[in-house]
């Protein structure tokens, strides 16, 4: 545990389909375990109070599809430019405000479809990034559940990636991007498709990824 105390604020809700409360509430003992104090909040309104994001260290959103006012994302991203860290995993990031593109400018992807049945599936770790701290010491994992088909920004650095087989549609093996980090402005955002519902993080390389990547976003 770090003596140093920052804040985390965990704004949650949306469509269920990404169990907003039941997987944020695994992480938030991991967060005060780890020096943070944490706010958590079921409103998107929280984004315009510019005095309370600009005093967080870290976002962690799970908002699957819902609308965002311009007010709302401004504040989000005003923040996030001036240094606050921005992270989240599935739906509740990359499947969020679907006509905001402001937003998605900023996280960097947005959800497509899910490929169907894709069954067990190997995650697959970029070895140009062996090093990073979200992923430094893990090898590719198998885990079986939604395979994200995200649309991506070029300056994201991808950790890692899905592999989407060829079918009828599409001729050739896709290689879609998975985990990623970029940095916006002063501040920092990790990305996570892997892992939806409380059962996913059971795995401990989901778990392990996904908390170092909460820890590498904050300020």
């Amino acid at each position: 545990m770090t003596s140093e105390r920052r804040r985390a604020l965990v704004v949650r809700g949306g469509c269920d389909g990404s169990r907003p409360v039941q997987t944020t509430n695994l992480f938030l003992p991991f967060l005060r375990e780890h020096g943070f104090e944490v706010l958590v909040e079921d409103s998107l309104e929280v984004y315009e109070d510019d005095d309370l994001l600009l005093a967080t260290d870290l976002i962690v959103q799970c908002w699957r599809q819902g609308d965002i006012t311009f007010g709302e994302t401004a504040g989000l991203i005003a923040a996030v430019r001036a240094g606050t860290g921005f992270a989240g995993w599935h739906g509740g990031v990359v499947d969020a405000f679907r006509d905001d593109l402001d937003y998605q400018l900023m996280t960097g992807g947005k959800f497509v479809m899910h490929p169907p049945d894709p069954g067990p599936h190997r995650v697959h770790l970029a070895p140009d990034h062996a090093d990073h701290p979200v992923i430094a010491g893990l090898d590719d994992f198998d885990v079986d559940t939604d395979l994200c088909w995200t649309l991506n920004d070029p300056l994201n650095n991808v950790l890692a990636t899905v592999t989407v087989d060829p079918d009828d549609t599409r001729h050739r093996p896709a290689a879609i991007p998975a985990v990623w980090t970029r940095t916006w402005g002063k501040g920092r955002v990790f990305v996570s498709t892997v892992g939806r519902d409380p059962h996913d993080f059971t795995s401990p390389y989901v778990r392990t990824l996904t908390e170092r990547g909460l820890l590498w976003a904050s300020r």
